[in-house]
C-alpha cells in the first residue's frame, strides 16, 4: 500500500542512485586518471530536472529522467557522466559570457563526444554514435584536431544551416547547460581555481596511463587547450609605460590643513601652494608593427588596432601627446606612420589602408626601430606591439625594449617565439568586444 502512495520521483530515485553509483565506478575502473576530478563532483538528484546538469560542484541529475534512458539504453549512465565531466575538466562552462552561446554549446558538446568515442571505452556505445561518427568524420576534413574553441571557430566563420546545427545537437548533446551561465559569486571564482588544478591533475596522470596507446590524442588537444596560459592583453598593454609628470594636482601629497588654515587666517594667501604635477603611468613612446603579409588579413588587422586603440583610450592610459609609430611590414617596412595625439589615431583608423601583402620577416621592423632610436625619435621607448601570424623570420639579438607578440588564438599553442618576447594569445572574441 505504502509503494502506492509513492510518487514516480520516489519511486525512481533508489534505483537511480544505484546507476550513477554503477557510473562512478565503471569509469575509474577504465580511467583511473579520472580519479581526482570525479570526487570533486557531487552527484545530486533534482525531481523534475529534465536531464543531467553541472555547476562546477554538483552533478544534478533526474532520477526518472535518468531510469527512463537507462531502460532504453544501459550504456547511457556512464556517457551521461562522462560528458558531465568532460566539460568540466576542458573548463566549457567557464567561457560561456564570451561566446555566441548556442554554438558554444554545440562546439562543446561535439568536442566531449568525440574525446569519449575516440577513448572507446567498452560497453559505452550508444545507437546514436554511428551517425555522430560520420559528422565527426566530415569535420576532422575541415578542422584539424577536435577542440571547442576550433569547432566552435568553423561554426562562427561558416554558414550553418538551422537544420545542420539540429543535426549537431541530436548526435551530440548530452547534458544541459543551465547553470553555465556567468556567476559573479566567490564560489564561482573559487571553482574554476579547483578544475585548473584538477585539470592539470588529469592531464599528468593521463600520460602514464595512455602511454603506449593511440586512442586518446583528442583528450590531449582538448587538455592541452584547457591549460594554455591565457594573458589578459589590455593588462599585458600596460606593460608600456612610463613614468612622467602629468599636469594635475597631487593629492597624495598636498596637505589641504596648512592650505585651508592659509585662506582662513590671511586671505586669499594658501600657506602651501598644491603641487601641480604629479608621476603618472601613462602611454606615451611605443611601436605598434603591423604583419602586412598576405596570410593576415585586412578587417583582422583592423579589428586589433581597434581593440589596442579601446584599451588606449581610457584617460589613465592615453596621453593628450604621444609618440606612437604604427608600423607596416611583411618581408619589408611598407610604411611608418607616427601618432601624436587622438585625433590622429582617429584618422588613422578611418583612413589608413593597409599596404604590403607579400612574405613575412620580423627583422625590418627591428632595424627600422634601432634606426628611429639612433636618430633620437624616442625619449624613453617602452616597448613593441608586433600583431602577426607568427610565421616569419625573428631576429636573433634581443632589443633594449619590452617586446609582445601577437597571434590570434586558433586553438593551438601558436608558433614560438624568441625567449625575450612576450607571446600573447588574443582570441577573436576578444577583438569583436
Amino acid at each position: 500500500m505504502e509503494m502506492k502512495n509513492l510518487s514516480l520521483y520516489e519511486k525512481a530515485l533508489p534505483l537511480a542512485t544505484k546507476i550513477i553509483q554503477f557510473a562512478r565506478d565503471s569509469i575509474l575502473v577504465n580511467m583511473r586518471f579520472l580519479d581526482i576530478a570525479m570526487s570533486a563532483l557531487s552527484p545530486e538528484p533534482v525531481k523534475e530536472l529534465g536531464g543531467v546538469a553541472c555547476d562546477g560542484k554538483h552533478l544534478y541529475y533526474d532520477p526518472v529522467f535518468l531510469l527512463k534512458r537507462y531502460q532504453e539504453e544501459p550504456a547511457v549512465a556512464v556517457r551521461l557522466y562522462l560528458h558531465v565531466l568532460f566539460h568540466m575538466i576542458f573548463y566549457h562552462s567557464f567561457r560561456y559570457e564570451k561566446v555566441d552561446r548556442e554554438k558554444w554549446d554545440v562546439a562543446a558538446d561535439i568536442a566531449v563526444e568525440n574525446t569519449i568515442l575516440e577513448l572507446q571505452i567498452p560497453g559505452n556505445q550508444l545507437k546514436k554514435d554511428e551517425g555522430a561518427a560520420r559528422k565527426l568524420k566530415v569535420l576532422r576534413e575541415d578542422i584539424s584536431s577536435l577542440t571547442a574553441e576550433k569547432i566552435y571557430r568553423y561554426l562562427k566563420n561558416n554558414s550553418v544551416s538551422d537544420n545542420e546545427m539540429a543535426e549537431y545537437a541530436k548526435f551530440f548533446a548530452m547534458d544541459m547547460h543551465i547553470y553555465w551561465e556567468p556567476q559573479e559569486s566567490e564560489e564561482m571564482v573559487i571553482t574554476l581555481e579547483q578544475w585548473k588544478k584538477l585539470s592539470e591533475r588529469v592531464q599528468a596522470d593521463l600520460k602514464s596511463f595512455s602511454q603506449g596507446k593511440n586512442n586518446s590524442e583528442s583528450l590531449e588537444k582538448n587538455l592541452e587547450q584547457a591549460l594554455k596560459d591565457r594573458y589578459d592583453y589590455g593588462q599585458l598593454l600596460r606593460r608600456f609605460t612610463v613614468m612622467s609628470e602629468d599636469m594635475q594636482i597631487n593629492d597624495d601629497e598636498f596637505d589641504y590643513i596648512y592650505y585651508t588654515y592659509g585662506l582662513d587666517h590671511y586671505g586669499n594667501m594658501p600657506l602651501v601652494e598644491p603641487l601641480e604635477y604629479k608621476d603618472s603611468k601613462k602611454i606615451r613612446e611605443f611601436v605598434i608593427a603591423i604583419d602586412t603579409s598576405a596570410s593576415c588579413r585586412g578587417p583582422v588587422v583592423q579589428a586589433f588596432l581597434k581593440k589596442t586603440y579601446s584599451i588606449l583610450k581610457g584617460e589613465e592610459n592615453f596621453f593628450k601627446k604621444m609618440n606612437v609609430h604604427i608600423i607596416q611590414c611583411d618581408s619589408e617596412v611598407q610604411k611608418d606612420t607616427r601618432i601624436t595625439s587622438q585625433e590622429d589615431f582617429d584618422f588613422f583608423l578611418a583612413n589608413e589602408k593597409l599596404t604590403g601583402f607579400g612574405s613575412t620577416d620580423f627583422r625590418p621592423v627591428f632595424s627600422h626601430v634601432d634606426e628611429l632610436l639612433r636618430k633620437r625619435e624616442f625619449e624613453n621607448l617602452k616597448g613593441l606591439i608586433y600583431f602577426t601570424d607568427g610565421y616569419g623570420i625573428y631576429p636573433t639579438a634581443m632589443p633594449p625594449y619590452d617586446v609582445m607578440f601577437v597571434f590570434l588564438d586558433n586553438g593551438d599553442e601558436g608558433p614560438e617565439v624568441p625567449p625575450w618576447a612576450i607571446k600573447v594569445l588574443l582570441d577573436y572574441d576578444e577583438l569583436e568586444e
